[in-house]
């Protein structure tokens, strides 16, 4: 899940206003009330006729294809570049390598200067904050689930980003070294995204539009299979904003707005968006996408990517 990495590399350096609090009390908001709102509504990935076909067609999305998947930086930010690759056995990840490296493959982790100057800026050194993201993979096995490290956001949200593309690899079985042509600048067209599974009766579809370089309009949603918005979901919205204080016709207006602005500077970056109160995991999903969408932009790649969205069984 992007433009250019400043001194973390990977998404965040300049710090979002995205707590670690925030991100963890929050994150369910949203899943909670989709389940309450939307119980009286068919999900075509989610229901079945009984608890066991239920709970295998709702986790079929984790399968993975046994291998090693790769996914590299092309271009240099600050010295050193990302470099990631995951390692699946019987279908779980079992390593997870994410690393920054400079032109002479030197891990910035081994880099004393820049480890003390970012611990006693941030709180945390790369040393540090990728051992725990790398942990935190193999722990959870789905990028969505790990909790923000505080001091290293931009780097955290680069993770998730190319975690999850590793993984939407794996789920293919695409051993083939994923480029990512960081800092380049985008290219005009229009760039899709579509979740594959529905959870609790909707899936995230989302467009950018690219005009003389930049985004131009932000088009995210959330749909049902006829292709119904969730923002036009009266009860939804009505149940959302009584527990939360925000709904989706509400907070999904603000992810294309806040993204459309941002990526107007010079120095544009989805996770600089500002989190919105009680929409966290929307927020996280919306971030980790758009990012997914700039890569390919940056690469002029205007094919569809499908996400096979994992789905947690009840």
């Amino acid at each position: 899940m992007k433009t250019k990495k400043i001194v973390t590399g990977l998404t965040m350096l300049a710090l979002s206003t995205i707590a670690l609090g925030a991100c963890t009390a929050d994150k369910t908001d949203d899943a909670k009330t989709s389940s309450t709102a939307s119980s009286s509504m068919t999900s075509s990935s989610t229901t079945s006729s009984s608890t066991a076909s239920s709970t295998t067609e709702e986790a079929k999305g984790m399968d993975l294809k046994d291998g090693t998947y790769t996914l590299k930086e092309k271009n240099d930010s600050n010295g050193y570049h990302a470099e990631f690759k995951i390692v699946v056995k019987d279908g779980k990840i079992t390593e997870s390598d994410m690393d920054y490296l400079d032109k002479d493959g030197k891990s910035k982790k081994d880099d004393t200067e820049y480890n003390e100057k970012m611990t006693a800026k941030s709180g945390i050194g790369p040393k540090e904050y990728l051992e725990q993201f790398n942990s935190a993979l193999v722990s959870k096995q789905d990028p969505s689930s790990i909790d923000v490290v505080t001091g290293a956001t931009h780097s955290f949200h680069d993770f998730q980003n190319y975690a999850q593309q590793l993984i939407q690899a794996a789920r293919i079985g695409d051993t083939d070294t994923i480029e990512i042509d960081n800092g380049a600048p985008l290219k005009d067209g229009t760039y899709t995204l579509k979740e594959k599974n529905d959870s609790n009766g909707y899936h995230a579809d989302f467009s950018i539009v690219v005009k003389d370089g930049k985004i131009t309009e932000s088009n995210f949603d959330y749909l049902d299979k006829d292709g119904k918005s969730k923002k036009d979901d009266t009860e939804y919205n009505e149940k959302m904003e009584a527990k939360s204080g925000i709904g989706p016709k509400e907070y999904i207006a603000k992810f294309n707005e806040e993204l459309v602005s941002e990526m107007s500077k010079e120095d544009g970056n989805p996770g600089n968006i500002d989190v919105v109160t009680g929409a966290t995991h929307s927020f996280h999903s919306f971030v980790l996408y758009a990012e997914q969408l700039i890569n390919a932009a940056q690469k002029g790649d205007t094919k569809t990517i499908e996400v096979d969205n994992y789905v947690e069984s009840k």
